[in-house]
């Protein structure tokens, strides 16, 4: 009986690992994904508006412009 509950026990860390595997790398993705995006954004910003993301960035806590 002992060694079953000890097969049990390795079974569940194992499978808790791997959801957490799982769960970092789809984290991940989306942090990626997100970044592209704002990236793709600020671009597109840029080319309507002329400023640079970093003026862009910038434009309401120094006040430039």
């Amino acid at each position: 009986m002992a060694s079953s509950t000890n097969n049990n026990d390795w079974f569940q860390d194992a499978a808790a690992a791997q959801i957490r595997s799982e769960r970092l790398e789809r984290a991940e993705l989306l942090n990626g994904r997100t970044a592209m995006l704002g990236f793709v954004v600020g671009v597109l910003t840029e080319a309507l508006t002329g400023h640079g993301i970093i003026s862009q960035i910038s434009f309401g806590v120094f006040g430039c412009n």
